[in-house]
């Protein structure tokens, strides 16, 4: 009897013995060691890059020094150096730091080197400015548990990662450091995901808000020809109502309000918390601060407009936004109005037409239209003009309490629901719809990275490509998915022709 036992003891130890060498991976700089937690193993905090700090600041990202012995990847790195933002839905978890060119991969446990399976990489939002890899919402797990290797990348943020001054200009340096990160990042994938499991043939990019901005750049840039495969964009505009960028130029005149006269090396010289400062998403309207800039390597311009010059990368792209996508910076309806001119009396018959309408409702519904909601139709309209696949969508499922305020489903809300966490949502408003829910948002996303479809597979309702000149748009929402004639078609066919000035 207690042979047996000690032989069942010895069996369980080996079993375990064999499940921590099978977390040590060897990438291309040396060995990791994650942790497995059920079916799925995590490593955390692996090096992409050198440290951006001393010589390195303000240059493109350097090749990470390599490294013999077993690394222990069980924590996430630092993320990236800013200024807090109490009201993020998404708080970073670590003590953030310049030091911060790490990602994150979890894989199926089971899953050896060579397994070919689809690979998401996570680009995060925070308006440039803010956020990190360490949120909970974002972790990787449930797409790895359904068969994905989910990636999550840091870059460096606000003037860390988006600077121009003329010193830096002079000696050829300056501009969107945080979209090279990204970059260095997804060849790190190509060099290195099979050994995790994955296949470096079938990426797939994805991001919110700022990390929506940066899949357009990485859909435009050259840089980046040939690192995915496929693309979707979750509330990243389009046209530069949006997020208006300015030239490397006019980028480095704010730079120079920031730091009047300095040198290149009086620049490096400058500690991370002058260079931090206060910069967030509450304070990001500094004209000191640029944010990214149109640079001829990373950014070509405005989005809609690179499409239809066939600058975008020939993969297919998913795209949409949220119902109540918005920032008002108005509630008062009779100043909102005022904003349109003389297109004032159109706009109240399409947002107000009974005059009843709650007044942060209505200038949540404009701000949506303009900022992403039409930018995505016009993307997809493009995208599918030039021949590639594009899959539309509206997010309409608001289970957060905002929302009841704001009229819809509110920017970011539907993070939880893509990562099949739900439970991480903030300001919980429960519909009892929530599991439903987010099973099908992460059903589609994963069916695009697996097949290029988002019905590609998992018995989900259909989804059509849309068209050249497509009216109708996917709507997710409490009670499924369906493809219909777009309601908001004649608001966006009004905020089209005010973007466009085609009236």
């Amino acid at each position: 009897m207690i042979r047996n036992s000690l032989r069942f003891l010895a069996l369980v130890l080996a079993g375990v013995a064999t499940m921590a060498e099978a977390q040590v991976i060897k990438t291309v700089s040396g060995p990791v060691q994650g942790e497995t937690t059920g079916a799925v193993s995590a490593f955390k905090g692996i090096p992409y890059a050198a440290p951006p700090v001393g010589a390195n600041r303000w240059r493109a990202p350097q090749p990470v020094a390599a490294w013999k012995q077993v690394r222990d990847a069980t924590a996430y790195g630092n993320d990236c150096a800013q200024a807090p933002f109490p009201p993020d839905a998404a708080p970073v978890r670590t003590r953030p730091s310049e030091d911060c060119l790490y990602l994150n991969v979890w894989k199926p446990a089971h899953a050896r080197a060579g397994a070919g399976l689809p690979v998401m990489v996570w680009i995060h939002g925070g308006g440039f400015v803010n956020g990190g890899t360490s949120p909970a919402v974002y972790s990787g797990a449930n797409f790895a548990r359904d068969g994905v290797v989910l990636v999550s990348i840091n870059y460096r943020l606000g003037r860390f990662g988006f600077f121009a001054h003329p010193a830096l200009v002079a000696e050829g340096f300056g501009g969107n450091f945080g979209f090279l990160d990204q970059i260095a990042a997804l060849k790190w994938v190509r060099a290195n995901i099979a050994a995790f499991g994955g296949d470096p043939r079938r990426v797939t990019i994805f991001g919110e808000s700022a990390g929506g901005v940066s899949v357009h750049m990485l859909l435009q840039s050259p840089l980046a020809r040939g690192l995915f495969h496929g693309a979707i964009i979750e509330s990243g505009g389009g046209r530069d109502r949006a997020m208006p960028m300015p030239t490397v130029a006019a980028a480095a005149r704010a730079g120079e309000l920031f730091a009047p006269g300095l040198t290149a090396a009086q620049l490096r010289a400058l500690s991370a918390k002058r260079i931090t400062g206060d910069l967030s998403m509450s304070t990001m309207g500094q004209p000191s601060y640029s944010g990214p800039m149109v640079d001829g390597r990373t950014i070509f311009g405005q989005s809609v407009d690179v499409i239809a010059a066939g600058f975008y990368a020939n993969v297919p792209v998913m795209v949409g936004a949220n119902s109540a996508d918005g920032f008002p910076s108005e509630i008062d309806k009779d100043k909102l109005f005022a904003t349109f001119g003389p297109d004032a009396s159109e706009a109240r018959r399409l947002y107000d037409p009974d005059g009843n309408a709650n007044g942060l409702v209505v200038g949540t519904q404009m701000s949506a239209d303009a900022m992403f909601i039409e930018p995505a139709r016009a993307v997809a309209r493009g995208i599918a003009r030039r021949g590639a696949p594009a899959y539309l969508y509206r997010f309409a499922h608001n289970g957060v309490k905002m929302g009841q305020a704001m009229g819809g489903a509110p920017h970011a809300s539907e993070i939880p629901y893509v990562f099949d966490l739900p439970g991480e949502r903030p300001d919980k408003l429960d519909t009892g719809k929530e599991a439903k829910v987010a099973d099908l948002t992460h059903r589609y996303w994963i069916n695009f990275a697996a097949t290029g479809r988002p019905d590609g597979g998992g018995g989900v309702p259909p989804w059509p490509r849309a068209g050249a000149d497509d009216v109708s748009v996917q709507v997710i929402d409490g009670e499924g998915s369906r493809n219909l004639a777009d309601p908001l078609a004649a608001r966006l066919d009004f905020a089209q022709q005010r973007a466009t000035g085609s009236r």
